[in-house]
């Protein structure tokens, strides 16, 4: 089995809302989409938990902190699971078969523009962050918002405080300004961790042909999602519907940079075939069937791996 890293889930979104669901609970009982016994079936060896604050929860720090809380409690402390904070925490997981834990914001609303904030979590191990949801905050515009504007002053800001604290910065979700304003400060690679391509489907959270470069240019990476209304505006979405998008990333020159980030608890409708972590080796045969292996070996995870490697300090 081929091991897998996926660069977006929102476990710690379901656990904000329900306290007691639990990692280690059985697939029959479980209300979660990632489960313990569905990462170790799928080969997945690195999950990203991202910290998204649901809209009926109060927009503040203390709110983000209870979910980096959740992360510690309820994923970090479960057997087997492996918090990682720098890359030797990687290698450490992948030697010891752990499951590599890796905590990420999504969306800074809920910061208000306290830096404290920000560098509490990043001490609470947030390593990846996405400035933007779907709408706007102090520091940018969403993918959504019809204004469409770039960073504020707070969030250029914001780009070089997570350049200083070692965060990389995560541009789904954005908007198109905010996008190039980030791919304009940056001084290390960004990456989007779920997002597919405009090309293939046009939805405005999904990346142009010229977002896409950008990213390959930098050395970054791009997440193809398992959304289905991401990937296809047909029903049902099937796993041949993610391999569009995957070829054309590799038509871009994007065969090294490319990954997935599987939205796993942040949808309520999913691909044919793909709808837990316990069903990528059907996706990791589908991608076998029309890549050579040490490709398909780079978009299950290895080059996730590799980027994070190399970016985490």
């Amino acid at each position: 089995m081929l091991p897998v890293a996926d660069l977006h889930c929102d476990v710690l979104c379901k656990m904000a809302r329900n306290p007691d669901l639990a990692l280690e609970a059985s697939e029959e009982t479980s209300e979660l989409d990632v489960t313990k016994a569905r990462l170790a079936a799928g080969g997945v060896g690195l999950q990203v938990f991202a910290i998204y604050i649901p809209a009926e929860l109060p927009m503040r720090p203390e709110t983000a902190l209870r979910e980096a809380e959740l992360f510690w409690s309820k994923v970090a402390a479960v057997p087997g699971m492996r918090p990682v904070r720098r890359a030797a925490d990687l290698e450490e997981a992948a030697r010891n078969g752990q499951t590599a834990a890796l905590l990420s914001l999504e969306g800074v609303d809920s910061l208000q523009g306290q830096w404290w904030a920000l560098q509490l979590l990043h001490r609470l191990g947030v390593r990846l962050l996405g400035i933007a949801w779907n709408n706007a905050n102090w520091a940018c515009d969403g993918a959504t918002e019809p204004r469409g504007a770039g960073l504020t002053r707070d969030g250029r800001r914001l780009v070089r405080e997570c350049e200083n604290l070692g965060i990389l910065i995560d541009v789904s979700h954005l908007s198109e300004r905010g996008f190039w304003d980030v791919a304009e400060l940056a001084g290390r690679p960004f990456f989007a961790s779920h997002s597919n391509a405009r090309a293939i489907r046009d939805h405005p959270r999904n990346l142009t042909d010229d977002q896409l470069k950008a990213i390959l240019a930098v050395d970054g990476l791009v997440g193809i999602t398992f959304v289905p209304w991401f990937l296809t505006d047909r029903e049902p979405a099937t796993i041949d519907d993610v391999l569009r998008h995957v070829e054309h990333v590799c038509e871009l020159g994007g065969e090294n940079h490319l990954a997935f980030g599987s939205d796993f608890d942040g949808i309520d409708r999913y691909v044919n075939g793909l709808a837990h972590p316990g069903q990528y080796p059907a996706l990791a045969e589908a991608l076998l069937a029309r890549y050579p292996e040490p490709l398909v070996s780079g978009f299950l995870g290895g080059n996730a791996r590799r980027f994070l490697s190399r970016n985490l300090r």
